[in-house]
């Protein structure tokens, strides 16, 4: 089939699409660095985190360009624009960089994740029946999506035309073709009438990425499922109130949680304090005991401590993002240092990112998904291989942590196994 290079805008949107390939047996791997040799890559399918979620549109534009560019030079057969299923981040200027890097003058965008309730119809772009500008995501305090049309937020970054398609229509004009799809039979229509030579670019979330797997007719062995440490360790670096709710379901259930607080999760320094070590022997000892235990960026519900200690030291939004995903990251790594035995769970890119600098990992193999959009792989740290599950903020029904901790058998007597 030849290789495909896909390009997604942050780590977890990379893993949830690319883990649909390994899920078929492609030898698949994900990297980090936008400026990777993609001539001395042996994978059939390579998933590029080029975190571009937070760049200017020119910026985006630019890395994604050289990035298919320089992919189609090496040899590359297939570009997979893989962008996020909430439509943040700079789709428009995206997609038009992959039709430019390609000199095509149309390609087809499939947004919809009928499996995650992310719907396109009309050419507007529905998260759980409402629009998605009035859902949860129209509220996000880093990336807020304020349209829903997806032909609006394309316009808003590109003068490429964009035409609303219905499933399995022909792409008979120029430009970024919108197919609607409200359930997986819709996409693999369209796949279906495309054909492998309409294809050839492409872009959409996981939920097309699974169809794309299955339309380029991958085989092979199939990733064998490790056994997992029976406990799980929930990192949190989302803000995103779905897994807000995962959160609180699960510390209902028994999960001990921990909120950092503003020094803890702001100021570099504490992460060499006294302090720190006593906070990081305490939180140990304890996700020793339950098995189960949460490390959590937000504030407590009803308490807003962070706001006014970052305005009272002139911090912008983009200072908190950053500084807040590096701290996390690094108190991770400060409990690996100090023998934390547990599958993690990383909620949010820019925390598995930090995470994945904290310990010197620039690429990853993922295996299954043990829920829609956790997905498993591991890494080598110190000698050791640690297994770590990567989640959107925005994926997961309410109790996915506490069935995660369940299928690990965390907490619980009988010993079992993780399974895909």
């Amino acid at each position: 089939m030849g290789r495909l290079l896909m390009i997604a805008d942050d780590f977890t949107g990379a893993l949830d699409s690319g883990v649909q390939f390994a899920a078929r047996g492609a030898r698949t791997c994900v990297v980090t660095d936008p400026a990777y040799d993609f001539s001395r890559s042996e994978a059939e399918i390579l998933v590029l985190d080029a975190e571009t979620r937070h760049l200017s549109p020119k910026e985006a534009y630019d890395v994604v360009f050289r990035a298919a560019r320089s992919a189609l030079d090496a040899g590359f057969s297939y570009i997979y624009k893989k962008t996020d299923s909430a439509l943040r981040g700079n789709v428009g200027a995206e997609l038009s960089a992959v039709l430019d890097a390609a000199g095509a003058d149309r390609m087809p965008f499939l947004p919809a994740f009928p499996k995650l309730r992310r719907l396109t119809r009309g050419g507007v772009h529905y998260i759980d029946g409402v629009p998605v500008a009035d859902s949860v995501f129209g509220q996000d305090p880093f990336e807020p999506v304020r349209r829903s049309a997806v032909a609006e937020i394309i316009g808003e970054q590109t003068d490429t035309p964009v035409r609303v398609r219905k499933p399995g229509e022909d792409m008979d004009a120029p430009g970024i073709q919108v197919y609607d799809a409200e359930n997986e039979t819709d996409l693999r229509r369209t796949a279906r009438r495309l054909g492998r030579a309409g294809l050839r670019i492409s872009a959409g979330c996981a939920g097309f990425g699974a169809v794309l797997a299955d339309s380029l007719g991958l085989s092979g062995e199939k990733p064998r499922v490790p056994p997992l440490p029976r406990a799980l360790f929930v990192a949190c670096g989302s803000v995103n109130q779905v897994t807000l709710r995962q959160m609180a379901e699960a510390e209902a259930a028994g999960f001990p949680h921990v909120h950092l607080n503003p020094v803890q999760k702001l100021e570099p320094a504490w992460a060499d304090s006294p302090d720190c070590n006593q906070a990081v022997g305490a939180w140990l000892a304890e996700a020793a005991a339950k098995k189960r235990f949460i490390l959590d960026v937000n504030d407590p519900a009803g308490q807003d401590d962070t706001t006014p200690y970052a305005r009272a030291r002139g911090l912008t939004t983009e200072d908190l993002r950053r500084r807040i995903s590096r701290q996390l990251g690094q108190l991770v790594q400060r409990m690996l240092d100090g023998g934390l035995d547990a599958t993690i769970l990383c909620t949010g890119g820019d925390a598995l990112l930090a995470l994945m600098r904290a310990v010197g990992v620039a690429e990853l193999r993922p295996v299954c998904e043990l829920d829609t959009g956790a997905v498993l792989t591991d890494f080598v740290y110190h000698g050791k291989t640690y297994h770590i599950i990567s989640k959107s903020g925005g994926f997961g029904e309410p109790d996915l942590f506490i069935r995660l901790a369940r299928s690990l058998g965390a907490g619980e007597d009988n010993e079992e196994d993780g399974t895909c």
